[in-house]
């Protein structure tokens, strides 16, 4: 903590009252150099602005945007909707860095509308995936909704029958748009739906975790289910 003190006091003798024969100087000892001020200051709020950082704004670069064009089933390639086509995007939702996407066959999409999905590769039943269905101007009501969809995926269906809780509500997005929104915490799995309609059709996200995932990965699931959004002309 050199710094602190001024040279001189430290390389001054003390004054005496006698005459005596004054001692000769110490050499001066060079000082190390010290940062400029502004420059401590700007390293510190550095880290003091990265360390008060929230998590999500940190991990944005952790996940990566699906371009899904929800084909129909007689011009769908079997590969979710080409994402590369941004231009023909008629929704979009965030993927998860490392999550596998997997191919839906052409039978499935004109079986059940599933137009994507990707997946954990160390736990498969951890994923997301869409279905688009064609026919649909508008949302019917709610609990409608969800047993309509139900229908059409066994999965869904065990899960409802034997859930803790069901809840649902009704979003708008910043354009109006309707999203009802569904969450399902079932016996050993739990599930969030968005569903909405545009373009003359019905869209309906799933995001579905075990539970011991589900507690884990809460926040990233939620995440990706809040970003799933229709996008172009309606």
């Amino acid at each position: 903590m050199a710094a602190i003190f001024s040279p001189s006091a430290l390389l001054s003798p003390p004054s005496t009252t006698a005459a005596t024969a004054k001692a000769p100087s110490p050499p001066s000892l060079p000082l190390p150099p010290s940062k400029p001020l502004a420059a401590t200051l700007t390293a510190t709020l550095a880290a003091a602005t990265l360390l008060s950082s929230p998590l999500s704004s940190l991990a944005d670069s952790t996940y990566r945007i699906y371009y899904g064009t929800a084909a129909s089933a007689a011009n769908y390639g079997g590969y979710g909707g080409n994402a590369s086509k941004q231009d023909t995007a008629e929704y979009v939702y965030d993927v998860p860095e490392g999550w596998k996407e997997r191919l839906v066959s052409k039978v499935e999409k004109g079986t059940n509308g599933t137009d994507s999905e990707f997946y954990n590769p160390k736990k498969r039943s951890e994923r997301e995936y869409l279905t688009s269905l064609a026919g649909f101007r508008q949302l019917a009501p709610k609990d409608t909704v969800l047993n309509n969809l139900a229908l059409s995926d066994v999965e869904l269906q065990d899960l409802i029958a034997g859930a803790n809780s069901v809840r649902s509500e009704e979003r708008k997005d910043e354009s109006g748009q309707v999203y009802y929104v569904y969450e399902v915490d079932g016996v050993g799995a739990h599930s969030l739906i968005s569903v909405t309609c545009a373009k003359n059709k019905l869209y309906a996200h799933f995001v579905n975790a075990p539970t011991p995932e589900w507690n884990r990965d809460q926040a990233m699931l939620r995440h990706i289910h809040e970003s799933f959004k229709t996008v172009g002309s309606y």
